[in-house]
């Protein structure tokens, strides 16, 4: 059995997966994060659990070979719950999901629990990596400190900036986006006195002929490009874009190859910037990010290739631990 953690208003790529597991005759068992609360019946044990879910099904974690982390959303607060109540109620919820979670550690994962939190958290280390691995990156300070941006502004912007909150996009639970990037120039850089009470990314803003959507599932790369040339990020405007397919040069190929290998992801949603100047710019890489719009206007077999992924991996690690088993 496969288990796919995603959250209750998920759709489309989630399903486009279980498509795909269903004609292989592979089981599976959907776990929404956000349920993961008084609705369903949870024991863990210091090695095993069972779980049964809001329609009555049921999982134990011995079934379970394989992981697909595909998104987790903050679980769900009870309306009649008293609000003196609430933080602990979501603690504790929040730590019985990580005890769980903890004793899959020895199945296969796309992507690991660990490696995953740890790239998502630090966009900094994603620069880092991303540099060491020859990729180019933009000059980038992650600052409250208002005379050091301004100071940044000045010697490396000419004149115009990128400013983004660590997380790119987000979106609540009823549904809404909330679009965290923004453009700052000599204008509006007055403006940056209350940075004290947000700290943000910035960057300086380059000019691009086109953004990139590059997918990346375990060394094979799925790549949308769109023309959004004018806007700071295409999410702004998307309507009045399209994607189409794009081949990466086979150096940058092997630089992101490089670095996901050294992130341990085997999965990412990659954003890149193509330079007027002709310069590939790496940005950012989401573990979870989006791709069904890749897969919707492009053909991409993306949930495909993360389902045989995961089946590859299964009948691996069942081989190994065949192989040990008999050798003892």
């Amino acid at each position: 059995m496969i288990l796919c953690i995603t959250h209750s208003q998920d759709f489309y790529n989630i399903d486009l997966f279980f498509e795909y597991l269903q004609t292989k005759n592979i089981p599976y068992f959907r776990l929404n994060s956000d349920h993961l609360n008084h609705l369903y019946k949870i024991n863990v044990n210091e090695d095993s659990f069972e779980l049964t879910d809001e329609s009555g099904n049921t999982i134990h974690s011995k079934d379970v070979k394989a992981v697909w982390h595909r998104k987790s959303w903050r679980i769900t607060v009870p309306e009649e719950l008293d609000d003196h109540y609430e933080k602990i109620f979501t603690k504790e919820y929040v730590a019985l999901r990580d005890n769980l979670i903890t004793t899959l550690e020895n199945v296969p994962w796309i992507n690991s629990f660990e490696s995953e939190k740890r790239i998502d958290t630090n966009k900094m280390l994603q620069l880092k990596i991303a540099k060491k691995n020859n990729l180019v990156i933009p000059k980038t300070l992650f600052s409250n400190d208002e005379e050091k941006i301004t100071e940044f502004f000045h010697q490396h912007c000419n004149g115009k900036a990128v400013a983004k909150l660590h997380g790119v996009i987000t979106k609540s639970m009823s549904g809404e986006n909330f679009l965290s990037t923004t453009v700052i120039n000599e204008d509006n850089l007055e403006y940056i006195a209350d940075i004290a009470y947000c700290p943000m990314i910035f960057q300086p803003y380059i000019d691009k002929e086109y953004e990139l959507r590059i997918v990346y599932v375990d060394g094979e790369f799925f790549t949308g490009k769109i023309n959004n040339s004018e806007n700071v990020d295409w999410r702004v405007a998307q309507e009045n874009y399209f994607w189409s397919d794009y081949d990466l040069p086979q150096h940058i190929k092997s630089n992101l190859l490089f670095m996901m290998q050294e992130m341990n992801l085997y999965l990412g949603a990659i954003d890149m910037i193509k330079g007027k100047d002709g310069t590939y710019y790496f940005l950012e890489v989401n573990p979870q990010g989006e791709w069904g719009m890749l897969q919707k206007e492009l053909n991409f077999p993306i949930a495909q290739r993360i389902a045989d992924n995961l089946i590859k991996r299964i009948n691996i690690h069942e081989q190994n631990f065949n192989y040990h088993s008999y050798k003892r």
